[in-house]
C-alpha cells in the first residue's frame, strides 16, 4: 500500500522484515561492523556507499525508527540524536554558522530559548525572538540579509500558544529560508507541518513519542522541498565542497536528502550527539501506541481544561481545544484532532498560591517532564523557565503563577478530583 493510513505507520512503518527475519526491530547492539577489506571501508569514509562503521554516527536500529518518524511525518529524509535539546542545535546549526542570523518564536521550551540566546549566541550566530502572534509587519521587520532560518513549535511548551505555520512558512520563503517546527508536543498524529508549509521539522521522542519516561532522544526530519541549490550563495556548508569529505557537495549529490546526510557526516561525527540502540528500540515501542495514546491525552487534557475553567480558585486556564482559549481557531486549523493532553493555568494568589497548590496534589506528580503515560505537572517559572529574567518570562508566555499539568493515561474522574481536593486544601 503506498498511501497507509497513520495509525498502520505507527505500528508498522520504517521496517518491513524478510522471510524467517525478526518480527520487532532489532537491537544492533554494537559500536562497531566488521569489514573484509580496507577498500569497502574507505568508501563508507568517503561517503561513496552506504553502510555502518561506527555507532557514533549511524546505527541500524536507530535508522529504522528515524525511518518511521520520517513516514510518520511524510519527510524524504530523519535521523535520530541523544535528545530533543541535539536535534533542535543540529537543526539550526547544520544551516547557520558564526555571523548568521535566526528567528526564533519566543514562546519556545525555557532549554531552546537558553540554547538559542546563550550558548548559540557564544558561537557568533544571533537570534531575534518574535512573539507568534506578532504582526505580519513586526515579522517581516526580523529579517536581515543574514537570516538562515525561522524557528517555532507547533504548540509551545508552556505557554500552549499555536503557530501559524502557514504565515511563518510564506515569510520565511519569501526571504529565501526554511522554516523549522518543533513538533513535540502535536506529535505527527495531530499535526504533520508539512503539510503547511514547514520545511524541516524536530522532536524530543523523550515525551509523547516514548511516552512512558524511559529514555532521553530526539529527531530532525526533512521533507525534502527546500531547494537548498536556488540559494546557495545563503547555505554554502550544503552548496559548496566539504574538504572533510574530498569535496563533496551535500545538496548536489544527495539531492532531496542532503541536509540529513550533512547533519550525520559533520555534526554527528563531530559532536558525537548519537542515541544508543536500546534508546531508538524503546522509542520505537513507544511509536507503536502513540496513535491510540495521544487521543486519550486529549480527551483527559480537555476534560481538566474545561473542569479548571470553571472552578473560583482558577486566575486562567490555556489549552488550544478548549473553545474559548485564544488559539482555538488556529488550533481548529493546524489540529482538528486535537492538540496535546498538556494543560497550563494560574492559580489564584500568585507564584505563593501555585506552589503550595502542587503540594497537595497525590496523582499529578512533580516533575522535570510532560507528556508522559502518567500524569504530572511543574511551576516552570521555578523550573525549566528559571534562567529567565521577568521580562523574558513574559515574553515566552510564562507568568509566576502559571503551573503546567500533563495528563497522563489515568481516569480523567481520577485527575479532576485530584484537582478538586488540592485547590479545596
Amino acid at each position: 500500500m503506498a498511501n497507509k493510513r497513520i495509525e498502520t505507520v505507527c505500528v508498522q512503518g520504517g521496517y518491513t522484515p524478510g522471510n524467517g527475519e525478526p518480527r520487532q526491530i532489532p537491537i544492533y547492539q554494537s559500536t562497531t561492523f566488521k569489514y573484509d577489506t580496507s577498500e569497502d571501508m574507505g568508501k563508507l569514509f568517503d561517503l561513496e556507499a552506504s553502510g555502518y562503521f561506527y555507532s557514533r554516527l549511524q546505527n541500524p536500529t536507530c535508522d529504522l525508527v528515524a525511518n518511521k518518524i520520517c513516514e510518520l511525518e511524510g519527510g524524504v529524509a530523519a535521523m535520530l540524536t541523544s535528545s530533543g535539546q541535539a536535534a533542535n542545535f543540529f537543526a539550526t546549526f547544520n544551516i547557520a554558522n558564526a555571523g548568521d542570523h535566526i528567528i526564533s518564536s519566543s514562546t519556545i521550551y525555557g532549554g531552546t530559548f537558553n540554547l538559542f540566546s546563550v550558548t548559540m549566541k557564544k558561537m557568533g550566530i544571533d537570534f531575534t525572538f518574535v512573539s507568534p502572534d506578532c504582526s505580519d509587519e513586526e515579522l517581516e521587520a526580523a529579517f536581515r540579509p543574514n537570516t538562515k532560518a525561522v524557528f517555532g513549535e507547533t504548540i509551545a511548551n508552556p505557554a500552549l500558544s499555536v503557530l501559524d505555520i502557514e504565515r511563518f512558512a510564506n515569510a520565511a520563503h519569501a526571504h529565501g529560508v526554511p522554516l523549522i517546527i518543533d513538533n513535540t508536543f502535536a506529535t505527527p498524529v495531530n499535526c504533520r507541518p508539512f503539510e503547511f508549509g514547514a520545511d524541516i521539522v524536530t522532536h524530543a521522542t523523550t515525551k509523547y513519542m516514548d511516552g512512558h519516561g524511559a529514555q532521553v532522544g530526539g529527531a530532525i526530519v526533512d521533507s525534502g522541498n527546500f531547494d537548498w541549490l536556488a540559494h546557495a550563495d545563503k547555505y554554502p556548508g550544503l552548496c559548496t565542497p566539504d574538504d572533510s569529505y574530498h569535496g563533496i557537495v551535500y545538496a548536489e549529490k544527495f539531492g532531496k536528502s542532503g541536509y540529513i546526510v550533512k547533519a550525520t557526516a559533520q555534526l554527528m561525527r563531530d559532536f558525537g550527539s548519537s542515541p544508543a540502540p536500546q534508546s531508538a528500540f524503546i522509542v520505537n515501542l513507544g511509536l507503536e501506541s502513540l496513535h491510540v495514546r495521544m487521543a486519550r491525552h486529549c480527551e483527559n487534557g480537555l476534560a481538566v481544561a474545561k473542569f479548571l475553567k470553571n472552578h473560583p480558585a482558577v486566575d486562567w486556564v490555556s489549552y488550544p481545544s478548549l473553545e474559548g482559549d485564544k488559539y482555538y481557531d488556529l488550533a481548529q486549523k493546524y489540529l482538528p484532532n486535537g492538540s496535546c493532553g498538556v494543560v497550563s493555568f494560574g492559580v489564584k494568589g500568585g507564584r505563593k498560591a501555585a506552589e503550595a497548590f502542587m503540594k497537595e496534589l497525590k496523582i499529578f506528580a512533580i516533575e522535570t517532564h510532560v507528556a508522559d503515560a502518567r500524569s504530572c505537572c511543574l511551576h516552570p517559572a521555578s523550573a525549566t523557565h528559571r534562567q529567565m529574567n521577568d521580562e523574558e518570562l513574559l515574553a515566552a508566555g510564562v507568568r509566576p503563577e502559571l503551573v503546567r499539568l500533563s495528563c497522563g493515561l489515568e481516569s480523567a474522574d481520577d485527575l479532576i478530583e485530584d484537582l478538586k481536593n488540592a485547590l479545596e486544601r
